[in-house]
């Protein structure tokens, strides 16, 4: 049997206990500004990096990432797991309950991951959790979970907050409305959900782990525009914001009342192509749009210099990245795959962005005026949260999907090349299923993914990896774009919040000095 032990007393930042005193006269309230708004309250109903940074408040899971990716533990003490990675048994904390007052025990894993792998539900991240066969009680604090075959990502799986627990008297309660009552065992409890707007929770009094929460409340407020954003923040009607205007790092940076932040990322920018529909049904138009970017300006004219040329499919950072050469910006050889492909005139298309915030019509507009300088006449549209989901997400039909080139971002926040390569560019990762909207289908592909989860042979399984991200590349069903950097700043009374690598939220240490 592989152990895997989960030692709380090396995980003094995240997990340490610590004093906590209040002061009767006032409360801690943190608000945080944020730049889209959230398409889900159900940390298995939603792909938005976003709205499960959120849940982080209200939810917790087995595991968890600390701010730099490492798995740590929070609602499992102990996995033990086979040798070939088949069973995993885990010893579960003690004494946890959930908002309602339902206890926390192996009955509650049990629903949870029995609900999402109920295809009846429809939920998005089924695919995460598919590879489980049966989840056994061996008893209250005790959980057996057999997969069908090797999953050599289950601990991030585990660790990703998707994984989190909900209590299922509360499930039972409300069914598919959850969303709209998050009931967790998280140190805040939900209070409120103006969708467009903002989520509120407050301190959850019953927390298991004496002295936390260090705040009274927390809300995450919607605010799309990038200068308001930075506006709201400078002024302090709230205390941190992420991401901010990249143009405003020297405005911001003379305020002596925040603390600017700039650090890497994994998010990965990309345009997908729809393969199925002409003219993206040929390679030599993909290439060709490749080859009409210039990433080095979009960096600079999007990003104002906090992003760089992709060097791959999955950003480095991410374990099984395979670094490559960026891309070339070079007009006329995308004119010349053009003509070769029977566009010469060019061709009109749709270009439809994933998000409506500032940074992203300013990206968009640039990628239009690239496209047309070789041809290719793209309108633009930036898409809410709605209609992302009806227009992209949900369709039903491959062959009648409406996207034709769609940018988004992508960040793979399980740490592992698997969430970075089956959700986006698998044949079962097409919509309704995931979001490769580019309908990519590639069988060594496919096959070196699957492969790759059910070694562990670590030389394996990066050269399956690194064959994939090479035949991806080349058959450029995306355009490979940038990846680009975390900017975000709090006020100085603020300490314990984290912006992680893949822009989810750290914040368990969250507290805010009088």
């Amino acid at each position: 049997m592989k152990t895997f032990t989960l030692k709380h007393a090396a995980l003094s930042t995240l997990f340490a206990l610590s004093s906590f005193t209040s002061n009767a006269w006032a409360t801690k309230d943190v608000t945080i500004a944020v730049e889209i708004t959230l398409d889900s309250l159900d940390p298995y109903n939603t792909n938005s990096t976003l709205a499960q940074a959120v849940g982080k408040g209200y939810y917790e899971g087995l595991l968890a990432f600390d701010k730099d990716l490492n798995i740590k533990p929070l609602l499992a003490e102990r996995i033990e797991a086979n040798d070939n990675g088949t069973v995993y048994h885990i010893q579960l904390r003690k004494g946890v309950k959930f908002h309602d007052g339902t206890d926390f025990t192996a009955t509650a894993v049990k629903a949870n991951f029995e609900r999402v792998l109920d295809k009846s539900n429809a939920l998005a991240r089924y695919n995460q959790f598919s590879r489980i066969k049966e989840i056994g009680v061996v008893n209250d604090h005790e959980v057996k979970i057999t997969l069908t075959e090797p999953f050599s990502a289950f601990m991030n799986a585990l660790a990703h907050p998707s994984a989190m627990m909900i209590s299922p008297t509360a499930l039972e309660k409300w069914g598919k409305d959850i969303t709209f009552h998050p009931t967790g065992t998280g140190p805040f409890k939900f209070v409120e959900w103006k969708p467009a707007e903002s989520v509120k929770m407050e301190k959850f009094d019953g927390y298991w782990q004496e002295g936390y929460p260090k705040v009274d409340s927390l809300t995450f407020r919607t605010v799309s525009d990038n200068n308001t954003r930075a506006a709201v923040l400078h002024t302090g009607e709230v205390d941190a914001a992420y991401p901010l205007p990249y143009e405003q790092v020297s405005r911001l940076e003379k305020n002596k009342k925040l603390q600017l932040i700039s650090a890497p990322s994994i998010i990965a920018r990309y345009i997908s192509m729809n393969v199925l529909q002409k003219p993206f049904d040929d390679v030599r138009v993909r290439q060709a749009v490749n080859y009409a970017i210039n990433k080095e300006a979009l960096a600079k004219v999007a990003y104002a210099g906090h992003a760089f040329p992709s060097q791959g499919v999955i950003p480095q950072g991410v374990a099984y990245a395979h670094q490559m050469d960026p891309w070339p910006y070079d007009p006329e050889k995308a004119k010349e795959l053009l003509k070769e492909a029977g566009y010469a005139d060019g061709f009109n298309t749709t270009l439809w962005a994933g998000s409506n915030d500032g940074t992203t019509a300013k990206a968009s507009q640039f990628l239009q005026q690239q496209l047309a300088q070789v041809g290719i006449k793209a309108s633009v549209e930036l898409l809410e949260s709605g209609q992302r989901v009806e227009r992209v997400a949900q369709a039903k039909d491959p062959e009648t999907a409406p996207v034709r080139m769609y940018f988004a971002g992508w960040s793979a926040s399980t740490g592992e090349a698997d969430w970075a390569l089956r959700p986006l560019l698998a044949t079962n990762g097409w919509p309704p299923v995931f979001n490769n909207t580019a309908y990519y289908s590639n069988e060594m592909v496919d096959k070196n993914i699957a492969d790759a989860l059910s070694t562990t042979d670590e030389a394996e399984k990066t050269r399956l990896y690194k064959e994939a991200q090479e035949q991806i590349w080349n058959d450029a069903p995306w355009a490979f774009l940038v990846t680009g950097k975390l900017l975000y700043a709090h006020s100085t009374k603020i300490s314990g919040f984290n912006v992680m690598p893949d822009g989810s939220f750290e914040y368990r240490d969250l507290d805010k000095a009088e």
